[in-house]
């Protein structure tokens, strides 16, 4: 399954950060905007993974959503 996430993108001295506003709390970081990019890849299939390891298999569904 694919999924597209906005990130907020920001430049600072040591490189860049980088938030995922869907995902409270997911954030990362890298020296360059492709290595960020690349670490807030990572941490969302992590937290996500985490959310659905916290469900018990027998109550998850799943729901597709199209933005208007």
């Amino acid at each position: 399954m694919s999924a597209q996430y906005p990130v907020v993108l920001k430049k600072s001295e040591e490189g860049y950060a980088v938030g995922c506003p869907a995902l409270p709390g997911c954030w990362s970081q890298g020296d360059t905007e492709e290595e960020a990019l690349k670490n807030i890849r990572i941490a969302i299939q992590e937290y996500l993974a985490t959310v659905r390891d916290a469900i018990p298999e027998g109550e998850r569904r799943s729901v597709e959503v199209t933005l208007a």
